[in-house]
C-alpha cells in the first residue's frame, strides 16, 4: 500500500500511518502524523478569508510521468484486464492490480482512486489453494469495491493528473502498435516526449521497414500471436 500510494500521488512519498493526530482532553493536538506546513491555519474563526494553503514539501521519489504511466495501465485493469466487471465507483477514477499466487494460494487487490489507496488479502494461515477462481479478481476485487464504495461515497469526486507535457497516443492493445483507424481494439497509452509506437518498423528477416498493419499481413508468426491472444496490453 505504501509503495501504491506513491503512484497514486504522482511520484510523492506518502507514509501510511494508523494513527492520523492525537489530542489531549483540552483539544490541544500533541501528535499530528501531517508533516506538511499549513500557511493561515492559525485563525481562530472563519471570517470569509482564503483557504489555508497547505505546502506540498513530500520528497518526489518517483518521475511524475512515470508515476501517471503506471496509473494509466492500472486504470486498464479495471477496464479490460484481470477486474473487468468487478470495480464500479461511477464516475470516479480508479486503478488498481490483481495478484493470485501460484496454486491460487494467494488472492491480492491493491487499488486506488486520487483520494485513497486499499490493498486487501484473502488467503489461509497455512497455505492452501483457495479453490476455483480464487483469485484476486475473482475474490479480492469485489471485496475492494464493496469497501471503496463506502469509503469514497461522501468524497468529492476527481482525476487522476496528467503531467504537463505527456502524450496519449491510440494503439492497437493486441499488438501495441499505431492504432489503425476504426480498429476496434484501440486503446490509450501515456507516452513520455520523444516516445511511442513508431509509424514504420523493421521485421526480422525483411528488408525494409513498413507499417504497422503490413506487419501482420507479412510475419505470420506476428499475426498468430495477435489473433491467439498470447500478449497483449490492458
Amino acid at each position: 500500500v505504501s509503495a501504491y500510494s506513491v503512484i497514486a500521488n504522482g511520484g510523492k512519498q506518502i507514509k501510511p500511518t494508523l494513527i492520523d493526530r492525537i489530542q489531549d482532553r483540552y483539544g490541544k493536538t500533541i501528535f499530528r502524523h501531517e508533516e506538511r506546513l499549513c500557511d493561515s491555519c492559525n485563525a481562530g474563526d472563519w471570517q470569509n478569508q482564503e483557504e489555508p494553503n497547505i505546502v506540498d514539501n513530500r520528497e518526489q521519489v518517483l518521475d511524475p510521468m512515470t508515476a501517471y504511466q503506471i496509473t494509466s495501465m492500472m486504470q486498464g485493469v479495471i477496464t479490460r484486464g484481470t477486474a473487468a466487471g468487478k470495480i464500479d465507483l461511477g464516475e470516479r477514477d480508479v486503478a488498481g492490480k490483481t495478484g493470485p499466487t501460484n496454486d491460487e494460494k494467494d488472492a491480492w487487490f491493491v487499488g486506488f482512486t486520487p483520494a485513497l489507496v486499499a490493498g486487501l488479502y484473502m488467503g489461509f494461515d497455512k497455505p492452501a489453494p483457495l479453490g476455483r477462481g480464487g483469485t484476486g479478481g475473482g475474490l479480492s476485487a469485489p471485496i475492494f469495491n464493496e469497501f471503496m464504495q463506502a469509503a469514497v461515497k461522501d468524497m468529492p469526486e476527481s482525476k487522476f493528473v496528467i503531467p504537463q507535457g505527456m502524450n496519449l497516443i491510440p494503439i492497437d492493445r493486441k499488438t501495441g502498435m499505431a492504432a489503425m483507424e476504426g480498429d476496434p481494439n484501440t486503446i490509450i497509452e501515456a507516452f513520455k516526449p520523444g516516445t511511442g509506437p513508431a509509424d514504420s518498423l523493421s521485421v526480422i528477416g525483411m528488408d525494409s521497414t513498413m507499417a504497422p498493419e503490413e506487419i501482420l499481413k507479412t510475419s505470420p508468426q506476428a499475426n498468430q500471436a495477435v489473433q491467439s491472444g498470447a500478449g497483449g496490453l490492458y
